[in-house]
């Protein structure tokens, strides 16, 4: 764990911006590289993903608000730490999502075949903001029982992550960053190679993302030991999941019965 990368003088560069920043434009690169192959206006692509990563960042403080509404209420003072974190990922998820319906549809652009450009990238992007989280020590994991400690679990020890986000210094955790890491990157490596079997259609690949992050994060969750709001034994996020991942199905059975023409094929 390496949460200040670097002091420049009274500033401090924080490893999670550098690798949250480097998510967002490499998400946003994927998408534009996979529109150019489908001859779709890449300066149009370049503004949408600016709408998306500004909506994104709002829509997962305003969750991570939400969520925690009492302790900001409680402590104002953390307000500051709220515009230090990522937020949610799911409130990001979205609003992105309704951010870029909105701007496809005044441009004219086609809905789902957007979004199946975008879906690999931000699948890649999330692989790399999830170390951010990592190496800033946020989202931490549940405590690992048992004796001896195993191979796999990792243990936080930089005071300042405990100083900014809290993260248990010198105790066992899952390394649920990492997870989430390695399920972004191998949803990521599926979605590339799934669109290119079958028969494609357009809206399968967005859906196949929807789908494959909401089972993920689902599953992950019950491995996380940070706060993060919990109603009927479910947090946050495995509620939000529990509603995308059968509207995803829905969809995806729905759009594969559609008579509309099958979207080129675009590689990342």
């Amino acid at each position: 764990m390496h949460p200040e990368l670097f002091h420049a003088g009274p500033f401090t560069v924080y490893t999670y911006g550098v690798l949250l920043g480097a998510a967002y434009l490499i998400g946003l690169q994927v998408a534009m590289v996979r529109a150019r192959r489908l001859g779709l206006d890449a300066q149009k692509f370049m503004d949408l993903g600016i709408a998306i990563i500004v909506s994104a960042l709002i829509g997962a403080k305003a969750l991570l608000f939400i969520v925690d509404f009492d302790h900001f209420v409680n402590n104002p003072g953390d307000l500051l730490a709220l515009l230090r974190s990522g937020g949610v990922f799911y409130g990001g998820l979205v609003l992105a999502v309704l951010v870029g319906i909105w701007y496809v549809r005044k441009h004219a652009l086609p809905v789902w075949t957007t979004g199946d450009l975008a879906a690999p990238g931000i699948a890649l992007g999330y692989a790399v903001g999830r170390l951010g989280c990592f190496f800033a020590g946020c989202c931490w994991g549940a405590p690992v029982a048992g004796t001896p400690t195993p191979w796999w679990a990792v243990t936080f020890t930089d005071p300042v992550a405990s100083d900014v986000v809290g993260t248990p210094l010198n105790v066992a955790l899952y390394p649920t960053q990492i997870f989430e890491s390695i399920s972004g990157l191998a949803i990521f490596v599926f979605l590339l190679a799934f669109e290119r079997k079958g028969r494609p259609f357009a809206g399968r690949t967005f859906w196949s993302y929807i789908l494959l992050y909401g089972v993920s994060r689902f599953i992950i969750e019950y491995f996380r030991g940070d706060p993060r709001g919990f109603n009927g034994g479910f947090s946050t996020s495995q509620w939000i999941s529990i509603v995308l991942v059968p509207l995803s199905v829905v969809m995806l059975a729905w759009l594969s019965r559609r008579d509309t023409p099958a979207p080129a094929r675009a590689r990342a």
